[in-house]
């Protein structure tokens, strides 16, 4: 009974992640889209207006971007930790080994969040 329960949560926790990167992979490309052609022919007024339409919808689109990042970081350390605490409670000789190999992985889930910062920057300044 506890093993269906733990497969049912880490199968609801797999959909969850799903469903958050598929998402971001549909959300920031459409708020961060910039202006269209037909916008190069406004009037100076109108153009502006534009940009500030724009810029909100890149301020949208980071936001849910590192909300999405943070989140999915935050459950994939904490099932990590949660697992190598558990690993080392089974069988504390193995406690050096476990240990590192959480470090590692808590380094390239933190990568993943940096990459993520970075990519969040880019819409922001460069789009």
């Amino acid at each position: 009974m506890n093993q269906t329960k733990k497969r049912t949560a880490a199968a609801l926790l797999a959909a969850l992640i799903a469903v958050m990167t598929l998402s971001f992979a549909l959300t920031v490309p459409a708020l961060a889209d910039g202006p269209d052609a037909e916008s190069a022919v406004q009037t100076e007024q109108s153009a502006e207006a534009a940009a500030d339409k724009t810029s909100g919808a890149k301020a949208y689109a980071s936001a849910i971007a590192i909300g999405l990042a943070a989140a999915g970081g935050a459950v994939a350390m904490a099932m990590a930790i949660s697992k190598s605490v558990e690993g080392i409670s089974r069988q504390p000789e193995a406690d050096g080994k476990i240990r590192t190999t959480l470090m590692l992985g808590l380094v390239f889930i933190e990568t993943a969040i940096i990459y993520a910062l970075l990519v969040i920057i880019l819409i922001i300044f460069v789009l």
